[in-house]
């Protein structure tokens, strides 16, 4: 799990009680280094502190949304009500405000993994699925019709970003600034990208059904079921 709060002796005694239950602990102190750790780890469940350096709860909340649908609780000191809405319409699972009971953070954690496990049946929340092509996050794996297909790191975090958005057109810029984190996909280079990508997803890469251009805008993709 990923615990992320600038507080040193919060995070060491929060993370002395998730030791005991037996949680690996993963620490982050802002919200870059969240977002980074998050997207190199992919923990099974984020406690996340609304205020933190670099930029606030909210928008790493966000940012992990657009990679997975992992359980996030919130850490806040705020009391007023409008912030735990706000963090709860962004998509956090709970909310817990500061000064709290590092038991009631075990709980909560506990809680949140019982309701994903129950929640989750035959599709787990860490898959995503568009028509016949199913992709793992957390394995990082593709397979299209069933069949696992190989894809390159680039190739792989394009379709995760595109299949985070089924429908909805990204822009050049939106979808390099989603996948260029490693400095690797460049403007002249996503094309190349994108053809590559439709070579090992679509059924004819030449007309293709997923992986949508739209023209003088950027690309999208499309669930053609």
């Amino acid at each position: 799990m990923l615990l992320v709060d600038d507080e040193p002796g919060l995070m060491d005694v929060l993370e002395q009680y998730l030791r005991d239950e037996g949680f690996g602990v993963l620490r982050a102190v802002d919200g870059p280094s969240a977002v980074e750790t998050f997207k190199r780890e992919l923990p099974v469940v984020v406690v996340l502190d609304l205020n933190l350096p670099g930029f606030p709860g909210t928008e790493v909340l966000r940012r992990i949304r657009e990679i997975c649908d992992v359980p996030i609780i919130m850490l806040t000191a705020r009391v007023a009500e409008v912030d735990r809405v706000v963090g709860l319409e962004l998509g956090a699972d709970d909310y817990v405000a500061k000064p709290f009971s590092p038991r009631e953070v075990v709980a909560r954690v506990k809680s949140v993994l019982r309701r994903t496990e129950r929640g989750e049946g035959s599709a787990p929340s860490r898959e995503k699925r568009v028509g016949a092509i199913a992709i793992d996050v957390l394995a990082h794996e593709v397979r299209v019709e069933g069949k696992l297909v190989t894809l390159t790191p680039t190739q792989f975090k394009i379709l995760d970003v595109l299949a985070s958005h089924v429908g909805q057109t990204l822009t050049r810029d939106q979808l390099l600034e989603r996948v260029t984190s490693d400095g690797d996909v460049f403007d002249r280079t996503l094309d190349r990208h994108i053809a590559n990508l439709r070579a090992r997803v679509e059924p004819n890469p030449s007309n293709p059904r997923y992986i949508v251009t739209v023209f003088g805008v950027g690309y999208k993709m499309v669930d053609p079921s």
